[in-house]
């Protein structure tokens, strides 16, 4: 709360700047849809997390949009919830899935112990930050609003259990980012993730394990916590 008893609201990411309404959350959608009708390998990184811990566990998706990953990792016997602030994509993830938790809350200031988050209203899980992974796919990480990427690395972790891993994947150029993302050096990501307790533990070039260098233009990082 401000000093004036005001609610305090979060700064908007880049992402806002990109999905505006609920048109550009269903075209955004369509995009999916038509990448999977033609044949495309969406579940790179739900095969990505297997490897590092099969389920069942407890998984957070941490800027989930619509549910794409969360709810392949349901269906793979993960306790998975799905985060995002984009209310819109939240809508359709909720609509298509119903059987997966979902929440419309800002990675800087979630707080998945808080009651009456889920719209069913109090959460079967409320009160516990048990998980074991949080998962930032697709370029959550660059979209994130400007100079909160230790606030949101610190809000996950206290999510996680003594252990736990952080994956991300991201793009680290700007050939490989839309216009509206951020380029976040792997060394500012690397150094967020050391000021919250994490050690950097694999990194890869791709979701498909392709060998990592410094010439790398996307980085698929394991950290773990503790």
């Amino acid at each position: 709360m401000t000093a004036s008893g005001d609610q305090r609201t979060p700064p908007p990411t880049r992402w806002s700047e990109v999905s505006k309404g609920v048109e550009a959350a269903a075209a955004y959608r369509r995009r999916f849809s038509e990448l999977e009708e033609a044949g495309a390998d969406l579940h790179g990184e739900a095969r990505f997390v297997a490897s590092v811990v099969p389920p069942p566990a407890r998984v957070l998706d941490a800027g989930c949009g619509f549910g794409r990953l969360t709810r392949v990792l349901t269906r793979m016997g993960y306790d998975a919830v799905g985060v995002d602030a984009d209310k819109h994509l939240i809508d359709i993830a909720r609509r298509e899935d119903p059987g997966t938790e979902y929440v419309n809350a800002d990675l800087t200031e979630m707080d998945l112990s808080q009651e009456n988050l889920s719209p069913w209203g109090t959460s079967t899980w409320a009160g516990t930050r048990g998980f074991r992974v949080a998962v930032l796919a697709g370029n959550v990480v660059p979209f994130l609003a400007e100079g909160t990427l230790d606030t949101v690395v610190r809000q996950i972790a206290a999510h996680l259990v003594p252990g736990a891993f952080m994956i991300a994947g991201f793009g680290l150029t700007r050939a490989d980012l839309p216009d509206t993302a951020h380029v976040v050096p792997i060394t500012e990501y690397d150094r967020a993730l050391r000021g919250a307790g994490f050690s950097l533990q694999q990194r890869w070039g791709s979701w498909e394990r392709a060998r990592w260098s410094l010439a790398c233009d996307y980085a698929v990082s394991v950290h773990r916590k503790g």
